[in-house]
């Protein structure tokens, strides 16, 4: 069974590409008298050989007489922000709060250049976390390496403190030799020195 197109745009006689000024002036013309009424039986009746499509994204774009011209101001970049974030992607309902504005201009200037800005701001947020990230590793690595690294100092308070003793090795008195002679030299002045025999001497006397 053969079937029949249904699109109007495989008609051979539909014809596509810019939009001439006799073209605009039907349309127009059209408009005025009728209304806009349904597209598609819009573009048959005119005698447009256009798709009904292409008459309304032609009307409601570029010859609608409210068709707000000039660049889309500061304070209309905020509203549409806002409406953005509480509606997505529905341009229609956004360009009915922007008098004069097409559902095909805002559409376009998102994604042209709000969009694009948003997407560096988060590129540039998740680079500036990263870098926060890292900085933040690397002080905790110092600040461990510091504190294996540094040796506590011992103080010593006066009441425990300790005076090292070397009595076990030398006897603050000598014992008492009552054979000197045999310890003690004498030397033309007469006078008594200790030597290394001395004391060694007192030290096998004493049995250490």
């Amino acid at each position: 069974m053969d079937k029949k197109p249904c699109n109007l745009s495989q008609d051979p006689e539909v014809r596509k590409g810019p939009w001439t000024m006799e073209e605009d002036l039907i349309l127009i013309n059209y408009i005025a008298n009728h209304g806009e009424g349904v597209w598609n039986s819009l573009a048959k009746a005119s005698g447009l050989k256009r798709t009904g499509k292409s008459c309304r994204l032609r009307w409601l774009n570029y010859l609608r007489p409210d068709v707000r011209r000039g660049n889309i101001t500061h304070e209309e970049q905020l509203l549409i922000v806002e409406l953005h974030a509480k509606w997505g992607n529905r341009w229609s309902k956004i360009a009915k709060h922007l008098p004069g504005r097409t559902d095909n201009e805002i559409k376009n200037f998102w994604r042209t250049r709000i969009q694009k800005h948003i997407k560096q701001a988060e590129n540039l947020q998740q680079q500036v976390n990263i870098s926060e990230i890292n900085d933040h590793h690397q002080a905790s690595t110092s600040t461990s390496k510091v504190s294996t690294m540094a040796h506590p100092i011992e103080t010593y308070s006066s009441s425990s403190y300790q005076p090292v003793t070397l009595e076990p090795y030398f006897p603050t008195q000598f014992p008492i030799i009552t054979d000197q002679s045999s310890c003690c030299t004498n030397d033309d002045n007469n006078n008594n020195y200790w030597s290394m025999e001395d004391i060694w001497s007192m030290q096998l006397l004493n049995g250490d």
